[in-house]
């Protein structure tokens, strides 16, 4: 037990040296990127300095894997220098045994990566995205979903116009069922809409079989409402930024994915990479406990043997591998082509296997 906390200390230095190094990186890249974003806005360093610590709860949740892989490379071969793993062999625990306190370990952060990291990255990403689009200045928009329908609100500096409807479809960025309230600078409201359908094109929303009503409040707006078989109402929005304004689905936590997957479904709109996503997330432990036995697999030797570089090297582009190996499942998975449990879970049962088979191999021959 007292061999098992050393282990476990050990390694968890590891992870937070190898953690604070990448993060440090990746802030400096980072700040670097949204200075070159925002060259030429009215935006002030202070704001930079905000956006880059709202992007790096996302980017360490990203480098797990490889912060796992690095800590227990480090963490054995510093080891094995100190002939530490001989003398535990020699006390009769075998060198699989010794996995058991990183493995423990590599299994709460995941659990705490699911848990508590995964709500802090999808509320710094929603944050991150308000703020980047205020800086910008492109106009913000917001986009609801309830059982009632979607709700989408665009802007710019002539005003607000709210738009809801019972329905959407993906693939031709068409709304269903659409009543639009527009509302002028001063925010009192100008006009309401009515329209059986609304397409998304460039620039503007495609309204067919449409009935409008001015809002002045002059007369009566039912005598004066109109009705046209089309009509073009400009925006700003374009099928991409729809769908990140619906969020995409690194930026929705782990508890709120149920109800957007529901709430989704009844807009018309597609669950599967929802779905594949949240299956992902809960296997995430399980992908870092591989990722721990796959440093382990090819670093838990004596450094007399030579090939330490090697070792190393093959390590890291094997968890390459298996990390490329899991998102190709997951794209799969999104597009129909395998079950969503078969592209979240055979990734890192697979790679659990594989590591162990290899472990076994050294150890036992």
């Amino acid at each position: 037990m007292i061999l098992d906390r050393y282990f476990a200390r050990r390694f968890i230095q590891s992870f937070l040296l190898i953690g604070a190094i990448f993060l440090t990186l990746i802030m400096l890249v980072d700040l670097i990127e949204q200075i070159r974003r925002f060259e030429g806005n009215d935006v002030s360093f202070g704001q930079l300095i905000q956006l880059m610590l709202l992007s790096a709860p996302g980017a360490i949740s990203q480098i797990l894997p490889l912060l796992m892989i690095l800590s227990t490379i480090v963490l054995f071969i510093g080891l094995a220098r100190s002939s530490e793993l001989v003398v535990t062999r020699a006390t009769g625990r075998s060198g699989i045994r010794a996995l058991a306190a990183p493995l423990a370990v590599a299994l709460v952060i995941g659990i705490f990566t699911v848990t508590t990291l995964n709500p802090i990255v999808a509320a710094t990403s929603i944050r991150y995205q308000q703020l980047y689009d205020s800086y910008r200045t492109e106009g913000s928009t917001t986009l609801s979903l309830s059982g009632e329908g979607l709700w989408l609100r665009q802007g710019d500096a002539q005003g607000q116009s709210v738009i809801h409807a019972t329905g959407f479809s993906a693939e031709t960025n068409t709304l269903f069922g659409v009543t639009i309230l527009t509302y002028g600078p001063d925010g009192e409201p100008v006009e309401r809409i009515q329209a059986t359908s609304a397409q998304l094109q460039e620039e503007f929303w495609l309204l067919q079989q449409v009935k409008t009503w001015p809002l002045d409040g002059t007369q009566n707006p039912e005598t004066v409402a109109k009705s046209v078989q089309r009509l073009r109402i400009p925006t700003t929005l374009t099928g991409e930024r729809i769908r990140d304004s619906l969020g995409r689905s690194s930026s929705i936590s782990i508890y709120d994915l149920p109800n957007r997957i529901r709430d989704l479904g009844q807009a018309g709109f597609a669950t599967k990479q929802y779905e594949v996503w949240l299956q992902v997330e809960l296997a995430r432990p399980l992908f870092l406990v591989a990722m721990v036995l796959v440093g382990a697999a090819f670093t838990m030797r004596h450094t007399r043997f030579g090939g330490t570089g090697l070792s190393v090297l093959t390590a890291v582009l094997l968890g390459f591998a298996l990390y490329f190996v899991r998102n190709f499942a997951q794209i799969l998975g999104e597009n129909g082509q395998i079950p969503v449990a078969l592209a979240a879970w055979a990734p890192p049962f697979a790679s659990i296997l594989l590591t162990i088979g290899l472990l076994l191999h050294a150890e036992d021959g």
